[in-house]
């Protein structure tokens, strides 16, 4: 950029300023947003308050060498909204921390804030409050999302049972392998910095990846359908480690058939580039954020013929364990083999 503003020169209430100038406020249980030393909210009444907090850590969960400033800030909200539909929820509001480095320019942050508010703007949620500071290391940004569903009707991890059908949405391993598109291009740019990464090829797992989407789509669809599922997370640390989360808290096993995993035509190319067995990415690449969930055998009729929903097994008894059913028919353990926070 020509003109470049350091940080220091609007300080921390001016930052805020020109953020709460982009805000405009949709939901009306917000009373109050930006500007006091809270926000105020008012629940619908017969609605329950569902709450969820992601962080995101420079080096750990995104490099900012390939991640533009915007992206970020739209997946950082889209992975909050993620866990409230997660929970059968509808996202209402989100409060923003950020710590950020010296080294970044108010616009910079503003880029950031840009890509917040498209997010805001396509899920209908309100930005009220948050909280901003220096860093003496990397970019951090930590949101709180809260999110409302009918008293009683949060959809939570425990509820599946066996013969219940296992389903997930959209199609996996895209974002994993938009990942190694980018680690790999980095690397030639790092040996050679006069090297043009070559990325117009995969534009499909580099959006995966850089900015996925939530499922509220799906959530809305449910509920047309009068479908309730019976227990659903979503998909952030790998298929694998996420069917085992909802058979330890259902007290389940599962079966499910490698043959109904749903992956997209360009996501099995850059697989094959790549020499990846296209199984293990959808099992354990992780960050797809589609949903998974499981509804009674009752309901197949219902969502058997979804464009956007693939059954992919079923719940069974927790003694007969979690396990992939291979093309030949033979049980495979499934191992969690995701994302490592730690």
């Amino acid at each position: 950029m020509s003109d470049v503003t350091p940080l220091d020169k609007v300080g921390e209430f001016g930052l805020i300023r020109r953020i709460q100038q982009t805000v405009q406020l949709q939901q009306p249980s917000t009373i109050l947003g930006i500007g006091d030393d809270a926000a105020i909210l008012a629940p619908a009444a017969g609605q329950e308050l569902v709450v969820s907090t992601d962080l995101l850590v420079e080096g750990v969960h995104f490099d900012l060498t390939f991640c533009p400033l915007k992206h970020l800030g739209y997946k950082a909200v889209a992975v909050n909204v993620s866990d409230i539909a997660a929970m059968n929820a509808l996202p209402t509001q989100i409060v923003v921390a950020l710590s950020v480095p010296a080294r970044f320019s108010v616009e910079a942050v503003e880029e950031l804030y840009e890509g917040i508010r498209l997010a805001c703007e396509a899920y209908n949620v309100d930005l009220v409050g948050g909280d901003t500071t220096g860093s003496r290391s990397g970019l951090t940004i930590g949101i709180t999302a809260l999110g409302q569903a009918e008293a009683g009707k949060a959809v939570r991890r425990s509820g599946a049972g066996p013969n219940d059908l296992l389903c997930v949405t959209g199609d996996l391993g895209g974002a994993y392998l938009g990942l190694q598109v980018l680690e790999r291009e980095k690397q030639a740019w790092q040996a050679d910095p006069e090297t043009q990464p070559e990325l117009a090829n995969y534009p499909y797992v580099l959006q995966r990846q850089l900015r996925p989407e939530a499922r509220m789509d799906v959530v809305h669809e449910l509920r047309d359908l009068g479908v309730v599922p019976t227990s659903m997370i979503d998909i952030s640390d790998g298929l694998a480690s996420e069917v085992l989360h909802l058979c330890q808290a259902s007290g389940t096993g599962a079966r499910v058939f490698t043959e109904n995993l749903p992956i997209a035509n360009p996501t099995l190319e850059v697989a094959e580039e790549f020499n990846l067995d296209p199984i293990m990415c959808m099992l354990n690449g992780g960050e797809d954020y589609e949903l998974l969930f499981t509804v009674p055998l009752s309901d197949h009729d219902k969502i058997k013929n979804h464009p956007d929903i693939t059954i992919i097994g079923h719940m069974v008894e927790k003694s007969e364990g979690a396990n992939l059913i291979t093309k030949a028919g033979q049980p495979v353990p499934l191992r969690a083999q995701g994302f490592n926070h730690f």
